[in-house]
């Protein structure tokens, strides 16, 4: 049984087809893997797919069937959330004042990155993310990374 951790850069793509797309259905696909986010990706995800409403990818309609999908696959634990706790936001707060000086590390991406850390040192994982900077710094603090959208 292996564990992951997406980011909502990877999960995104798990709902609406885009670059990746293949990589990430493969790997929730995996019988007997476990697949984690943090609470704070249940809101993101709301925010990612706004998004492609207001941009025009997506209809309204299509906004809600895609959030109704998500919601349900939260409910039916296909994927685990991870609650935040205080330790989660200190972590984030020490790796901003680590890589953020020096490299493009969002408060929001330190906090997702704060979960990762952490329940890695439990339970070792996969950091499943397409955000190119963000997967860089995972790789300093030692997550094994997977971006889905490189071959």
């Amino acid at each position: 049984m292996g564990y992951n951790f997406l980011d909502t850069s990877a999960l995104g793509k798990h709902y609406h087809v885009e670059t990746g797309t293949p990589t990430v259905d493969r790997l929730l696909g995996v019988a007997g893997d476990v697949h984690t986010i943090s609470r704070f990706t249940v809101v993101e995800m709301h925010s990612v797919f706004a998004k492609k409403v207001r941009t025009g990818v997506l209809t309204l309609s299509e906004f809600h069937q895609l959030i109704r999908r998500f919601r349900s696959d939260v409910a039916a634990r296909r994927v685990s959330v991870i609650r935040l706790r205080i330790a989660h936001f200190q972590l984030a707060e020490e790796l901003l004042r680590r890589h953020g000086p020096i490299r493009n590390l969002r408060s929001l991406d330190a906090l997702q990155l704060a979960v990762a850390i952490r329940f890695n040192s439990v339970n070792p994982l996969q950091f499943v993310c397409a955000d190119q900077p963000l997967c860089a710094i995972a790789a300093l603090e030692g997550l094994n990374v997977m971006n889905p959208e490189m071959p």
